[in-house]
This record gives structure tokens, sequence and C-alpha cells, in this order.
């Protein structure tokens, strides 16, 4: 009885000083006050020091992954198309390439013409013929033109037409110029001479002057090609 009262008081002595000694921030460590305890019992109550767990430090908390971003598509979606390029029509919708081979022309051309199918009236100076288009197909021609001499050619490229006066009088050259359709300054359609070549109009014979002058209106395109 003795034995067991003077053993729990020595175990308090030990842990009275442990606890004060490191409140001041000194003191024995845990194991050698957990020893000198040991030590003090008789031997029959004592205990191997290696058997003795001793609590492990808390170490910080495992820092956690960032999550994982979603990988990103590898193609664009919209890069592709299974239908192959399209051309523009002149109603505002588009066509296949393959559309424009079966129909026999070039894609984005008239059928049979040099010119974009967005024109209403085509010209090709190198063989001298015409053509009135409408929604990007032939609809008159091609007929026989000429145009402008040496030193007044008549220049290619893709006009509008401004005006048109089916009693016209050039005020340069004091001449006639009926059914006058004017898409580039002071050149125009109009009835003409086709053996003799102009001072840059188009000169057509008098039934093609007459369809010209009633198809095309101010705004229309008139596309040139050498």
């Amino acid at each position: 009885m003795r034995v067991s009262r003077l053993s729990g008081l020595l175990l308090v002595v030990a842990l009275t000083g442990l606890f004060s000694g490191n409140a001041a921030g000194a003191g024995p460590t845990t194991s050698a006050v957990v020893s000198a305890a040991v030590g003090a019992l008789p031997e029959r109550f004592r205990t191997p020091a290696a058997a003795v767990p001793v609590a492990a430090a808390p170490g910080p908390p495992a820092a956690e992954a960032p999550p994982t971003a979603p990988a990103e598509p590898t193609t664009d979606p919209g890069s592709t198309t299974d239908a192959g390029p399209t051309t523009e029509r002149s109603d505002g919708g588009t066509g296949t390439a393959e559309d424009a081979e079966e129909r026999g022309s070039t894609p984005g051309l008239a059928s049979g013409t040099p010119c974009r199918i967005t024109a209403e009236a085509c010209i090709e100076l190198s063989s001298n013929r015409s053509w009135l288009l409408s929604g990007g197909e032939v609809a008159y021609g091609p007929v026989p033109v000429t145009h402008g001499r040496s030193g007044w050619r008549t220049p290619p490229g893709v006009f509008r037409v401004s005006f048109k006066n089916r009693d016209h009088v050039s005020s340069i050259f004091d001449a006639p110029m009926p059914y006058s359709v004017f898409f580039n300054g002071g050149i125009a359609f109009h009835e003409g001479s086709l053996s003799e070549r102009s001072h840059g109009c188009i000169h057509l014979s008098r039934t093609a002057a007459r369809e010209y002058f009633g198809a095309l209106d101010p705004g229309d395109v008139v596309e040139v090609v050498a």
C-alpha cells in the first residue's frame, strides 16, 4: 500500500515539474521526465523505456493539390465543313463549288461569260462581245460591240449605272448617242457603229441598244473585263 502511494506521489511530482518547466520556456523534455519517473518506481513496476509511447508533434496539414483544368479542344469545331467551299449567288444564297461545276461554269462566274454572277451587264473587250445577265444567268446575248480606240481606251473594272438618256447628244463631239446608258463617267452603252471604234463608249446595234436601255437601271452593276 505504501509503495503504491509513493509511486503515485513520485509520478505527480514528475509531471508537475514537466508542466512548470514547459510553461517557463525551459526544462527537461517529455522523454527525460518519463524516464526519471519510471526510474523512481520499484523495479517490478518499471516498463522498458522503448515501450513507452511518445506522441509525435503534429506537423502542418498536407497541402491539397490544385484541381486540374479540363483539357482544351485540339481542333476548332467551326474550322471544317462537310459541304465544301461555297460561292456567293446573286440572290444572296450560296452554292457549292461542285454545283457550279455541274452547271459548266467557274465558281462565281456567270455560265458562258467572263463576268461575275453579281453583274447585270458584262463586256469582254478582247472578243468584242457583251451580255445582259439576270440572277447570274445570261438573259440576252452575246451581242457584238466596239469599244475605245487608241488614246480613248475603255477601262476594265466593275461599275454601276449612273443614269440613262434615250436621246442623248455628246457635248464633246456634238454627236447623237441614242439609247445611252452611262456607267463610268462619260462612258456609256449606246447605238453606234460596229465597224469603227469609239471614244471609250460601248457601241451596240440599234436592236441591242434598245434591249440594254430597257433592261438596265441606275445602280445596276456593269463589269468590263479585258
